[in-house]
């Protein structure tokens, strides 16, 4: 080959082992469209994750904090923030604190208890006062224990961030009074974890039979027969031969991939109203009153009631989005959505499962 037919097959030959290189870097498991992992769908026994609590302080918020004063009628969050301050070795008389740029909060949080100290996590802050918005607040350093009166196992800090929600309406309002700080716990304290013994369960976190059935057959099929046994519609027992490494094998058996047995359900946001459906939902013929709202859903008729204000007319068999849609379009606010669809269900023309947020 001579130097200018090399020139110009040399990008080729490159292009063509850098796809060569990446086919045999592909994981080796098939899955199907709709394949979901099993460790998605279950729960290893004894692995219960570990909830924590605290009671702290959100603090540097723009005049819209507790309206607490001191002296005689002085709350929780007076007394917080001379406590804090002795600490420091600094004494203020409560009747001389005036506030309103600091809040009294709670602070929830779950780990997992395979969690190692020094291990970050999720924190949610709510407050407990009178506060307007604990928008552009931090939260000051805040102890989290697993009970009321146990030693505390983790701590808690960090800039608050508040949901917008859509822009605030007169049917729904904004709602500034809860938080979140995607990093702001960590792990201080070494949690009881759960031994890997040889014989072990996965829990599903929905209970289907037919799921877990699907989950059993999965497992058998990779790891031999008996290995997997259904218990019932929550439960799949997994006995492991002696002489597999038990860590590995449950990896490889958490990452099989199956097709979970789909439910009809609808989700309903009681806050703004957003609907979700699952798969592809017809509503029947039905009529709901509800408030200022008619829905009828059914055969349309040439009538005066299609004008009336409130009044919603839509055809049988139509899909839950459009009916949601509509609903929207006279606004409705989110909790007669919420009910709307709840009476359709009653009523048999909804097949879903209704679920409301």
């Amino acid at each position: 080959m001579n130097a200018i037919a090399y020139r110009f097959a040399a990008p080729a030959l490159r292009a063509l082992a850098i796809a060569a290189l990446l086919l045999l870097l592909l994981p080796t498991t098939s899955f199907a469209q709709n394949d979901v992992k099993i460790r998605d769908l279950t729960s290893p026994e004894g692995a219960l994750p570990v909830r924590l609590v605290g009671y702290g302080l959100a603090i540097g918020l723009d005049n819209t904090g507790d309206r607490a004063i001191g002296g005689q009628s002085a709350g929780p969050t007076v007394q917080s923030v001379v406590n804090i301050l002795r600490r420091f070795n600094i004494e203020v008389p409560a009747d001389l604190i005036r506030m309103r740029n600091v809040a009294a909060v709670l602070v929830t949080a779950e780990v997992s208890p395979y969690l190692r100290p020094g291990g970050r996590f999720e924190v949610h802050v709510s407050s407990i006062g009178d506060a307007r918005s604990l928008r552009g607040g931090q939260l000051f350093m805040t102890p989290l224990v697993a009970d009321p009166n146990g030693p505390p196992l983790a701590s808690a800090q960090g800039t608050l961030m508040i949901s917008d929600g859509g822009t605030a309406t007169r049917y729904m309002p904004s709602h500034e009074t809860n938080g979140r700080i995607p990093t702001g716990g960590v792990l201080e304290a070494d949690l009881p974890r759960p031994t890997m013994a040889a014989t072990s369960r996965l829990f599903l976190r929905e209970p289907d039979l037919g799921t877990a059935t699907k989950i059993a057959t999965a497992i058998n099929a990779t790891m031999g027969e008996k290995t997997a046994v259904v218990e019932d519609e929550g439960s799949v027992l997994v006995t492991l031969a002696d002489s597999v490494q038990k860590p590995v094998a449950m990896a490889r058996i958490r990452d099989l991939g199956i097709a979970p047995e789909s439910r009809a359900r609808l989700i309903i946001d009681g806050k703004d109203g957003t609907v979700v459906a699952g798969g592809d939902m017809i509503v029947g013929a039905a009529t709901v009153s509800h408030g200022a709202i008619t829905l009828s859903i059914g055969k349309l008729a040439d009538d005066d009631t299609a004008a009336i204000p409130g009044s919603v007319r839509l055809p049988a068999g139509i899909p839950v989005q459009r009916v949601a849609t509509a609903l929207h379009a006279v606004q409705t606010p989110a909790n007669e959505i919420a009910a709307i669809f709840a009476a359709l269900r009653e009523v048999g023309a909804l097949t879903a499962e209704v679920i409301v947020r």
